[in-house]
C-alpha cells in the first residue's frame, strides 16, 4: 500500500484526532480503561443491533464508533508504556498469520471446518500454560453465547455426542427431569435444559443466542401490533381479552 492509501490516511486522521482529544478535552481526558468499558459494551451491542436489522448505514456508524474505542484504549495505554496501537495491530497480525498455516505456511486446508480445527488446534497450543480448555472463555459474557462457546471447545478435544439423536435424547431426558424437579429443584433443572437446546442448537450450526433475538424481536412486532389495536380502538390493552389478543396476534402473523 502506498503513503496514499485512503484508509491510512483516514486511520491516520482518527489518530491525530484522539491525541487531541486526549490533550484537550477535560471529559476525554478524564478517562481511564476502566471507565470506557461500559461504553464498549453498549457500541458492541448497538452494533449487533444494527446488523440484526440490516442497517448497513448504522453497521457503517457502529464500527466507527467501536474503531475510535479502540483507538481510545491504546492512547491511554501508551500514555503508562503498557502497549500502543502499533503493538495492538502488530499482535493481531501475528496472530492471524500463525492461525492461518493453510495462507502463510504448509499446512492444508480445503474446507471451512478444516480451517476452524486448526484455528482451535492452535490456539490450544499458544494456550498450554492455562489449566482448562474452557478457560479462554471470558466469565462476563452472556450465559447463552457462554454455553455455545464451552461446547465447542469441549468438542474440539472430542468431549462431544457422536451423533444429533443422542443429543436430542438428551434434552428429552433434561425435559423429564425438570418436569419430575421439586421447587428447590427447578431453575437448575431449566438451566440444564436450555444447556442441551444450546448444544443441539450447535449440531445444526444454528447460534441459539441468534435464532432466540429473532423470536425476541417477532414477538416484539406482533405484541405492538396487538398495543397498536387497542390504541386504534380508544381501549386500555388491559380491558382486551385473551382471545381478541389472540386474534390480532395471528394477523401480525
Amino acid at each position: 500500500m502506498s503513503d496514499l492509501d485512503p484508509r491510512l490516511k483516514a486511520f491516520e486522521r482518527l489518530l491525530n484526532i484522539m491525541d487531541d482529544l486526549r490533550e484537550k478535552c477535560p471529559w476525554d481526558r478524564e478517562q481511564t480503561i476502566e471507565s470506557i468499558r461500559h461504553l464498549t459494551i453498549e457500541e458492541t451491542y448497538e452494533l449487533s443491533d444494527a446488523i440484526l436489522d440490516k442497517d448497513m448505514a448504522e453497521i457503517e456508524k457502529e464500527l466507527g464508533d467501536l474503531a475510535l474505542h479502540i483507538v481510545f484504549y491504546s492512547k491511554i495505554a501508551s500514555e503508562t508504556g503498557a502497549f500502543d496501537i502499533t503493538s495492538v495491530l502488530n499482535q493481531i497480525c501475528e496472530k492471524l498469520i500463525r492461525r492461518h498455516p493453510h495462507i502463510y505456511g504448509d499446512v492444508k486446508a480445503d474446507d471451512a471446518d478444516q480451517v476452524k480445527k486448526n484455528w482451535e488446534q492452535i490456539k490450544q497450543q499458544e494456550s498450554k500454560g492455562k489449566k482448562s480448555v474452557l478457560s479462554g472463555v471470558p466469565m462476563s459474557m452472556p450465559s447463552l453465547v457462554k454455553a455455545l462457546r464451552m461446547q465447542e471447545k469441549a468438542a474440539q478435544v472430542g468431549f462431544d455426542w457422536p451423533s444429533k439423536t443422542q443429543v436430542w435424547d438428551k434434552v428429552e431426558e433434561e425435559l423429564g427431569e425438570f418436569k419430575e424437579a421439586t421447587e428447590e429443584e427447578k431453575a437448575g433443572e431449566f438451566g440444564d435444559v436450555l444447556f442441551s437446546l444450546v448444544n443441539y442448537a450447535r449440531w445444526y450450526d444454528i447460534n441459539p443466542d441468534d435464532a432466540l433475538e429473532l423470536t425476541n424481536r417477532k414477538f416484539k412486532q406482533r405484541f405492538e401490533a396487538i398495543e397498536a389495536f387497542a390504541k386504534a380502538q380508544g381501549r386500555d390493552i388491559r380491558d382486551m381479552s385473551l382471545n381478541e389478543m389472540e386474534e390480532v396476534w395471528q394477523q401480525a402473523k
